[in-house]
C-alpha cells in the first residue's frame, strides 16, 4: 500500500519532486492493512505483512519510506514504523490468519532494532523531530509486548521476559519523558502530555525533562520565530497510549491532555470537529489560500477526528459525531483528504470551511481510520486495542521492578534505590563492577539474547549510598574498556 496517489500541492511542485505520497510508508501501510482487517479481509493484510518481511533491512529496521521494490527514498529512522510490522503480525496471529507464514524472524529482528536504537526516535510520526514522543512510545511498548507473545509461543521464555522487561522500562518512563509539570497553555492545567521531548541522538547524556530544552519547528516562514519550549507544543499523539492499551482513557493525565488539545488544536466546521496536528504547525495551505511552498499554516486533519472517535469510544462516550464528521469531510466522490480548510471560505481559491485543501486527496491513512472507527463503533470496543497490553498496564497492573537501562547511546546518570539497572550492549562483554567504591569487585558475564543483545542486571539495594561504578572487558578483542562509568542511586523505586 502506498500513502496516496498524489503529490500534495502537486500543481505547484517541480518535476524534480519524484516522491510525493506514491511511496510506501510502513505507518500508512499498517493502517491500511488494519482497515482491511477491520472490514473482514485477512488475505490482503497477510500479503502486506509478507511484503514487509521481504522489505525489512538486514539490521531489522525499515526505511522511512521506500519504492514498491523496497528501495529507500527518505532514510530517516522512525521507531513506530519498526513497531507496526510486529503489531500487524500479532493481529493476524490472533485472528488465526497467518496461513502457515511464520513472521517470527522478522519480529525478532525488528524488536532488536527497537531496543538498540531506542528509546528516543530520530523522527516521530510527523517526521520532523528527534526525541521522546508519546505516540511512538505507545506503539513501541505494544509491539514489544506482542513480540514477547511470539517468543513465548516459540518456547523461548527468556526472550519473552527480556522483551517484556524492556517494554516495562519504556512504560515506566512515559510520564517522565513526555509530561510537563509546568504547562501554561490552559489556565489551571499544569500537567499534560507534550508533542515531543526533543533530544540530540548524538548526546549520550540527554536532558530528559519536558520542561527544559528547545523544540525547533520545521515548515516555518523565513525569519519566523520557531524555537519553543517542549511544554508549549502539544499534539494528540498521547491518545495512542489509550488506543493500544498502555493507559486508561480515564487516566487523569490523559483527561487533562484532552482538554488542552481541545483548547489549542480543535476546529469546529459545519461538517464537524477536526484537529490540527500541533500548534504552530506550518505544513499546510498558506494564509491567503495559496499552496504550501516549504512553509504555510497547518490545517485540520480528518484522520485526527477518527483518532478522537476511538478515544471517545474507549472513554465510554458517543463516538458517532466523529464518525459522521469524517463522512462529511469526504469529497462528493467519497474521498477523504489529508487536510481540510479551517478558516472562512475563500471563494477565489475554491477553499471552503471543512472542505479539502490542496494537500493529498485521498489519503489512505484517513480512509483506514474511518473504516477502523466504523468497525470499532459496530463492536463497541476499539478495534486496535491490544488486550495483552491493556491487561499488563491497565487491567491487571502489577508491582514490577523499577527498571533503568544504561546503553552507550543513553548513559543514564541515576537509578532508583530498590530498582534494577540493566547494562545493555550489542556485543559480548563482562561487567566489572562495584557498589562500594571498588572496595569489593564483581565480574559478571553478560547474558546473550536471541535479538542480538547482551545484558547484565544489577539489583540496586534500597539503602545503597555509593554510586554503582563499572567498566567493561571485551572478550572478542581481549581488551578492557579503559575507563569507568558511574550511576548514582536516587530516591526510592
Amino acid at each position: 500500500f502506498i500513502a496516496a496517489l498524489s503529490i500534495p500541492w502537486g500543481a505547484s511542485q517541480s518535476d524534480e519532486d519524484r516522491g510525493g505520497y506514491h511511496l510506501v510508508w510502513v505507518r500508512d501501510l499498517f493502517h491500511s492493512a488494519s482497515g482491511l482487517l477491520a472490514s473482514g479481509d485477512t488475505t490482503t493484510p497477510l500479503r502486506a505483512l509478507i511484503y514487509l518481511a521481504t522489505s525489512q533491512q538486514p539490521d531489522g529496521g525499515f526505511p522511512q519510506n521506500f519504492w514498491l521494490n523496497g528501495t529507500p527514498y527518505w532514510t530517516g529512522i522512525q521507531l513506530d514504523e519498526v513497531s507496526y510490522p510486529i503489531l500487524l503480525a500479532w493481529r493476524l496471529k490472533r485472528a488465526g490468519a497467518l496461513e502457515g507464514f511464520d513472521p517470527y524472524p522478522m519480529v525478532l529482528a525488528a524488536a532488536g532494532y527497537l531496543i538498540r536504537h531506542g528509546p528516543a526516535t530520530q523522527q516521530e510520526r510527523w517526521e520532523e523531530t528527534a526525541g521522546y514522543s508519546p505516540s511512538t512510545l505507545a506503539v513501541n511498548i505494544a509491539a514489544l509486548v506482542g513480540a514477547a507473545g511470539f517468543a513465548r509461543e516459540h518456547q523461548d521464555p527468556d526472550t519473552a521476559a527480556f522483551l517484556e522487561e524492556y517494554a516495562d522500562f519504556l512504560e515506566q518512563h512515559v510520564e517522565a519523558w513526555t509530561v510537563t509539570r509546568k504547562g501554561t497553555l490552559v489556565p489551571g492545567i499544569s500537567e499534560h502530555y507534550v508533542r515531543i521531548l526533543p533530544v540530540d541522538l548524538n548526546d549520550p547524556h540527554p536532558v530528559e525533562d519536558p520542561d527544559r530544552g528547545t523544540l525547533t519547528l520545521n515548515n516555518q516562514p523565513p525569519g519566523a520565530f520557531n524555537a519553543f519550549r517542549p511544554n508549549e507544543i502539544v499534539d494528540a499523539g498521547f491518545l495512542e497510549l489509550v488506543r493500544f492499551g498502555v493507559r486508561s482513557p480515564h487516566d487523569p493525565l490523559v483527561v487533562n491532555s484532552v482538554e488542552v488539545v481541545d483548547h489549542v488544536l480543535k476546529v469546529e466546521t459545519p461538517k464537524g470537529a477536526a484537529w490540527h496536528r500541533y500548534n504552530h504547525d506550518g505544513f499546510g495551505q498558506a494564509e491567503d489560500g495559496g499552496p504550501y511552498r516549504g512553509y504555510g499554516k497547518g490545517r485540520a486533519w480528518p484522520l485526527l477526528t477518527g483518532e478522537r472517535g476511538h478515544y471517545e469510544l474507549a472513554a465510554g462516550r458517543n463516538p458517532r459525531p466523529c464518525l459522521h464528521a469524517m463522512e462529511r469531510f469526504a469529497t462528493p466522490m467519497g474521498l477523504l483528504p489529508e487536510q481540510v480548510w479551517d478558516e472562512p471560505d475563500l471563494p477565489d481559491t475554491h477553499l471552503k470551511l471543512g472542505g479539502a485543501t490542496g494537500s493529498a486527496v485521498p489519503l489512505m491513512w484517513a480512509h483506514a481510520e474511518y473504516v477502523t472507527l466504523l468497525r470499532s463503533v459496530s463492536d463497541g470496543v476499539v478495534f486496535d486495542r491490544i488486550p495483552e497490553v491493556e491487561d499488563r498496564y491497565v487491567r491487571h497492573r502489577e508491582v514490577r521492578p523499577r527498571w533503568e537501562v544504561w546503553k552507550f547511546n543513553r548513559q543514564v546518570a541515576s537509578v532508583p534505590r530498590g530498582g534494577r539497572l540493566r547494562i545493555l550492549i550489542g556485543a559480548p562483554f563482562s561487567l566489572h563492577w562495584s557498589m562500594d567504591g571498588w572496595k569489593t569487585v564483581t565480574d559478571t558475564e553478560a547474558k546473550a539474547t536471541d535479538v542480538g543483545l547482551r545484558y547484565v542486571d544489577l539489583p540496586v539495594p534500597p539503602d545503597l549510598k555509593d554510586p554503582i561504578v563499572f567498566t567493561f572487558f571485551w572478550p572478542e578483542a581481549d581488551r578492557w574498556e579503559g575507563r569507568d562509568y558511574a550511576v548514582l542511586p536516587l530516591g526510592e523505586a
